[in-house]
């Protein structure tokens, strides 16, 4: 049996995506001066992983970049290289560069071949930067006593390693077909040192001591070969760390140990260790670094015919994939690392393989290392799921609504069984939409880079803050929500902040803050852009309008003047710049916003900073809504977007001259806005007394919708009329009653303008 490779790209495309997002993240948090070794290996193995999967399916121009990529990110994390600003920059840069490739393969988008060389140049030139010249390393071929005179100049400057700073204890009797080996370790947590033990007793007898160091040595007797041990030992510990030799015999020891030097304990330490390992194991220890692969993994220069080994098909490459030399390779490696080569050559007979055992390190081993609990389904499958729970949710309410028609005392069995199946009902549909929910962390992620980009590009100073990141919205809203948020958040950079100096001279600290937060109020989720800039200036706003003729008042409220920006083509900037200036944005974010059924609101002090807040619904599928009555009609209410309820009394109803009717609430006056009129509808009731009043509140506009009366509150599944039927104006959509009958969904917040605008034209008079 084989299998087709290409079914895994999507697999392959979706994992790049995501170590992407992770790198760029964590790049981002890095404190250059004091980066966090934890930071630096996930960025390390996020650009292993796409390396790896890059080179599986054919993509070499992905590896190639990676490659040079991994090649920085491993000196640094060694130590090896300082880290500094232009190599964040680069990283970054070689990050777009690695989405743009991606788009590529998956989309087949257009590549920016020039970037990409850029970005290689750029990647070479730091890694070049970082290296010096290097004497050749001695061979195993001599290792003895030249090695040690190239190696005494390293020691000198550098301690000799850990792993083999004591020497090993010789051996007395070994039995025929038995090789003894002593395993010195890096440092091991109690539990690792335990597990390593249990794994290597089934080889043969362990014992362990522990050095003066505080690492410990494990010496095996065993008839299996150092394969064998490297094997067992590399499910716990990098074989890069570990040192394999095989101690002398009492014989050999009395004749070839050297003494002890005073004064100089590392050099006679490195020359015991020296005495001790016999040219076999030397040997033995080049295939070790040369099979780390352990077969699976094809020599330099060859190519594995039957790279399935029989499991998988043949592969061929993607068609877009291409032949590359992968660079960085050529560079030469730093002082200390070759220090650290030149000990370990003359210690443990390791040759110039050991680039090569380094990337097959096993980096599921390493820390940070989870295993994952989530699978990939496809949204179609989720959208039919929720589709069928909808359909459900209406059977249920058809049942409720033919049950609640029985006698209770006579039926009570069968009431109680429907009570239980809508209880059990909800509980699914809440747990089957909680499934399209996400955390705006998917959203939040991407501003960081942007924000970082944006205010270098302005010579601003920005502090990018987020808060609740895993406050959950529904898919749909989410993927729409981006744009909206981009424009706002750029706007806040550029409009909103100031440059340091304006800054220092309105005694605020030079560096500005921009929140992007998240909560749930109620049954909806208020998004909040916010930054401690200049603020809107009202009088600039007005004057602004007035220019562009639109209808302006000095008596219009500061809300209704900040919303002036929502205007089209409104826009006070003075300078046009590839960011922002040209009046076009504003109104599309509030257009799309509506849309969602979701509302946005400024506030802002002068001097002090602004914010726009934006609310929306959760989800766009399921609504908690409010049944009303208007003639033989029902219409749906969005309950989040109601008030209260009241049937008013007479002296509550005032007449005012242009406004109509208007009712006293809570010591304000509220416009009446008749349903059946807005909608001319017919109804016996046509006077406010004899029916209902729905406050209702949009946008921070409130208003008293008349109605015949109320049903009752109900989940309602939202159905597209416009996909349906067409776009009705004041109609956001409709739904399936109990009964089978048809309700209309009422959208709130252009009921509320269709009102005001009868009212001006003295419709309702």
């Amino acid at each position: 049996m084989t299998i087709d490779m290409s079914q895994f790209y999507e697999v392959f495309f979706d994992e790049s995506e995501e170590l992407l997002a992770e790198a760029e993240r964590l790049l981002l948090g890095l404190d250059v001066a004091e980066p966090d070794n934890e930071d630096l290996n996930a960025i390390f193995r996020a650009a292993h992983s796409i390396k790896g999967g890059a080179a599986t399916f054919g993509f070499s121009d992905m590896a190639e970049i990676t490659h040079v990529l991994e090649n920085l990110l491993d000196k640094i994390r060694k130590n090896e290289m300082a880290l500094t600003a232009e190599h964040v920059d680069a990283f970054l840069a070689a990050k777009d560069v690695l989405e743009m490739e991606l788009d590529g393969h998956r989309n087949a988008t257009e590549v920016d071949q020039e970037q990409v060389a850029n970005v290689k140049t750029v990647l070479k030139s730091l890694s070049e930067a970082g290296n010096v010249e290097v004497k050749p390393v001695p061979t195993v071929d001599n290792p003895v006593p030249e090695a040690v005179a190239e190696v005494k100049q390293a020691e000198v400057e550098q301690e000799a390693p850990a792993a083999v700073a004591q020497s090993t204890a010789p051996v007395a009797n070994v039995p025929d077909g038995m090789t003894v080996f002593d395993v010195a370790l890096p440092e091991v947590t109690e539990k690792d040192l335990k597990n390593l033990k249990e794994e290597l007793e089934l080889l043969g007898d362990v014992t362990s001591r522990q050095q003066g160091n505080g690492r410990h040595v494990i010496r095996l007797t065993t008839d299996s070969s150092q394969d064998d041990i490297i094997s067992i030992c590399s499910f716990i510990l990098d074989p890069n760390d570990l040192v394999i030799t095989t101690p002398s015999t009492d014989a050999e020891v009395s004749t070839e140990s050297a003494p002890v030097v005073a004064g100089e304990p590392e050099k006679q330490e490195a020359k015991a260790v020296i005495g001790t390992e016999t040219p076999l194991a030397a040997k033995d220890r080049v295939k070790v670094e040369e099979e780390v692969g352990y077969g699976l993994f094809a020599e330099d220069g060859k190519d594995d015919v039957e790279e399935g080994y029989g499991f998988f098909a043949p592969f061929t490459p993607h068609k877009d994939a291409t032949k590359a030399t992968l660079i960085g390779d050529d560079t030469p490696v730093s002082a200390e690392a070759t220090a650290n080569q030149v000990e370990s050559v003359a210690a443990v007979s390791v040759t110039k393989t050991e680039e090569k055992s380094n990337k097959t390190r096993r980096e599921g081993d390493k820390p940070g290392a989870v295993e994952t609990t989530s699978i990939r389904v496809g949204v179609e499958k989720v959208d039919q799921l929720i589709n069928l729970v909808g359909e459900l949710v209406i059977t249920q309410a058809m049942i409720d609504q033919r049950v609640s028609a029985l006698d209770p005392v006579q039926h009570e069995k069968l009431i109680n069984s429907v009570t239980q199946l809508t209880r059990n009902t909800r509980d699914l549909q809440e747990s089957v939409m909680s499934i399209r929910m996400m955390p705006m962390d998917f959203v939040f992620s991407r501003f960081p880079r942007m924000v970082r980009d944006l205010a270098t590009k302005l010579n601003k100073k920005v502090e990018f803050v987020t808060e609740g990141a895993t406050t959950e919205l529904d898919k749909g809203l989410i993927e729409r929500i981006v744009d909206p948020l981009t424009h706002l958040v750029r706007n806040s950079v550029d409009h909103g902040v100031e440059l340091p100096e304006a800054r220092k001279a309105a005694r605020k600290s030079e560096t500005g803050r921009l929140t992007l937060s998240a909560a749930h109020k109620g049954g909806s989720i208020v998004i909040e852009v916010t930054d401690d800039g200049a603020g809107l200036n009202r009088d600039k706003l007005l004057a602004k309008a007035k220019s562009n003729g639109l209808d302006v008042s000095e008596s219009m409220s500061d809300s209704e003047v900040f919303g002036l920006i929502f205007a089209p083509g409104f826009s006070t900037a003075e300078v046009v710049t590839d960011v922002s200036g040209r009046g076009v944005g504003m109104d599309v974010v509030k257009r799309n916003i509506a849309a969602m059924g979701g509302s946005i609101e400024i506030r802002s002090a002068l001097g002090f900073g602004t914010t726009i807040s934006i609310a929306l619904p959760l989800t766009l599928a399921i609504l908690d809504g409010m049944s009303v009555s208007l003639g033989e009609s029902l219409y749906v209410l969005p309950l989040n977007l109601i008030v209260e309820t009241m049937q008013p009394k007479m002296e509550d109803i005032k007449t005012v001259t242009s406004a109509g009717l208007m009712v006293h609430v809570r010591g304000e006056y509220l416009p009446i806005i008749p349903l059946y009129a807005l909608f001319n509808q017919d109804t016996e009731i046509t006077h406010p007394t004899e029916g209902v009043l729905v406050i209702i509140e949009a946008e921070g506009k409130k208003a008293a919708l008349f109605v015949d009366s109320l049903v009752g509150q109900q989940q309602v599944v939202i159905k597209s009329l416009e996909t349906n039927f067409k776009k009705i104006q004041g109609i956001s959509g409709a739904t399936i009653m109990g009964d089978g009958s048809v309700a209309l969904i009422i959208d709130v917040p252009t009921v509320i303008k269709m009102g005001q605008s009868n009212i001006k034209e003295g419709a309702y008079a």
